[in-house]
């Protein structure tokens, strides 16, 4: 059936023209709806967001109480883990049953020793600890122990658990665990392979290996070798700095792609990211720097590259709120090219930069013995010209504002939403038809300006509950109890003292009493930009080991892990910071 021109259209007008007639609403009405719209974006864009909070200053009592409402969350779901899983791995929280995704070695009560240690619960601890004694990881159903998670969950658990008590079987234990994954090493370049097969003592796996996955042991197995007295343990630490010195890293601007290839020990693509598969690797060079008493040059050199690459390439300002964000990139014959997703697992970075202004001397490298500039010295022309262009600046300053500007990022991220709680991944609406900027530009732009606010990205910024404006997508609405944000809310308030970073701690927590609670514990969830989220029938061990550590550790009035005396892995196991004696420099072969 044919219609004239412009029927179905006018028709349509026409209805719906004369039912807002019927409902006494004008063409002026929806006019000034319009208008009063466009003057709150204006408002919000040109004033709302350049004013920061005011932030109460609550009373120690009030933050002691807090981290006491921390420690019973951990209670109730480490409670509902013991009475429905152990001795299995986790907790299904919304059908009470049990998984052993991880070898079935009671991970979730391992993985928590040491959050149940600082938080003075001795009775969960003790009973956790039958799960230590009763150790068997060389079972005949695991004939694929996977690596990575195994040893930060893991072996990262007895070892922190050994280093706040100085028990023998927790030491005793790790280096049993630290042996049986040994077989992982048996490569030519010395980089792990995924799995290990407890069994046969053989290994398992493809040739390409992800970043995260071959490169995040160093802590545990160098903190192994120094309690037990074994140069075997300290041999596989050093064999990823020995690995990441002498690869050819040019074109990739210093920074460690995604995948490398384990036999020859060289980078295998051009992805470049601070997320998923590559995240604890970069974390761990400045980690096991600090660890080892601030003695080991290559990593501090690995750490200076991996952040100023990241500075001049990965970081960008969204174009309407301005939020400070890190994205990951492929590098093409036409150059870097950004996807400006931003990961959930990306805001551990936060923390890690604001680390590195507090314990480096960023404004005095020399003392050290490095040359800032010279760092890019075997890097192409243009990477060279980053390095100046970041010389110029302040550069604890500039590690500093770019640690709070992503973390702010990584909170709105979670206040924007209906449930208070973060999706895992959002996409940044940059580039294309809108402005891409790069936040050196911006910093540039900033440093010359006559009216000078705070840094681009860093003032205090409010939420944004409207999709409109809100400069990004959500594209994995998930949360999965993931710590990194908050872990970096605790770094930068025990680096800063600033109390909002409490603050918003405290806003995320209600958000997980509130969405994640069951009756046994508390449970993932998905559709977190809506108003009817879904919980999942998941509770991942970091989310004791990991989120409720920190948040109780950000709650606490003392500050009973200084982060000068204790490093964390990337499963916020803590690790005393240790300096090697000359006898073992020798004798392991470490500087």
């Amino acid at each position: 059936m044919n219609f004239p021109a412009g029927f179905l259209g006018n028709n349509v007008a026409a209805k719906a023209s004369s039912s807002l007639r019927r409902r006494g609403i004008s063409i002026r009405h929806i006019a000034f709806a319009f208008a009063l719209s466009i003057v709150l974006l204006t408002l919000y864009f040109n004033y709302f967001r350049r004013t920061g909070y005011s932030f109460p200053a609550d009373t120690p009592e009030v933050w002691t109480d807090r981290s006491f409402r921390v420690r019973d969350a951990f209670l109730h779901a480490y409670h509902g883990y013991e009475r429905f899983a152990f001795p299995n791995d986790e907790l299904r929280p919304l059908s009470n049953t049990s998984v052993n995704n991880f070898n079935g070695w009671a991970v979730t009560a391992v993985d928590s020793l040491d959050t149940m240690h600082i938080m003075g619960l001795e009775q969960e601890y003790k009973r956790a600890m039958t799960a230590v004694h009763n150790s068997n990881f060389s079972l005949p159903t695991n004939t694929r122990v996977p690596f990575f998670e195994t040893v930060i969950r893991q072996l990262g658990g007895l070892l922190s658990a050994y280093a706040l008590t100085n028990d023998d079987i927790l030491r005793t234990r790790a280096d049993e665990l630290g042996t049986i994954l040994a077989p992982a090493f048996n490569t030519t370049s010395g980089f792990p392979k995924y799995g290990v097969n407890t069994v046969r003592g053989t290994s398992n796996g493809p040739l390409i290996g992800s970043l995260a996955e071959i490169a995040s042991y160093q802590m545990e197995y160098a903190y192994l070798g120094k309690i037990t007295g074994k140069k075997e343990h300290v041999d596989r630490a050093t064999a990823a700095t020995r690995n990441f010195v002498n690869a050819d890293l040019r074109e990739h601007g210093g920074m460690y792609p995604m995948f490398w290839n384990i036999s020859s020990g060289q980078a295998r693509d051009t992805h470049l990211s601070v997320g998923a598969a590559s995240d604890s690797a970069h974390e761990y060079i400045l980690k096991q720097y600090l660890m080892t008493a601030s003695k080991d040059k290559a990593n501090l050199e690995m750490y200076l590259r991996f952040t100023s690459h990241v500075f001049n390439n990965l970081m960008y300002i969204s174009p309407n709120r301005h939020l400070l964000y890190v994205t990951d990139s492929k590098l093409y014959r036409t150059g870097n090219r950004p996807t400006h997703d931003f990961e959930h697992l990306s805001c551990f970075f936060p923390g890690l930069l604001a680390l590195g202004a507090h314990t480096l001397p960023l404004n005095n490298l020399e003392e050290v013995g490095l040359n800032f500039t010279a760092l890019a010295d075997d890097l192409l022309p243009k990477q060279k010209m980053g390095y100046e262009e970041l010389s110029s600046f302040n550069l604890k300053d500039l590690h500093l504002w770019a640690a709070e500007g992503l973390a702010q990022t990584c909170y709105l991220t979670y206040a924007d939403q209906p449930t208070g709680l973060g999706p895992d991944v959002i996409n940044v609406l940059s580039g294309g038809p809108r402005p891409e900027i790069r936040w050196m530009d911006a910093m540039q732009e900033w440093r010359t300006s006559s009216t000078r606010g705070p840094p681009p990205g860093v003032g205090d910024k409010h939420p944004w509950m409207a999709y409109a404006m809100r400069d990004y997508y959500v594209k994995n609405p998930d949360y999965q109890l993931r710590p990194e944000t908050v872990e970096s809310l605790y770094i930068l308030y025990r680096v800063t003292g600033d109390v909002k970073w409490r603050h918003r701690g405290w806003d995320i927590f209600q958000a997980i009493e509130r969405e994640a609670k069951t009756p046994s514990g508390y449970a993932n969830i998905n559709k977190v930009d809506t108003h009817n989220p879904q919980q999942l029938d998941v509770m991942p061990s970091f989310f004791l080991a990991e989120t409720l550590k920190y948040l109780y550790l950000l709650f606490r009035e003392d500050d009973i892990l200084p982060l000068d005396k204790w490093v964390f892995n990337t499963e916020a196991h803590p690790f005393p910071v240790f300096e090697w004696t000359e006898q073992e420099k020798e004798a392991y072969g470490v500087l």
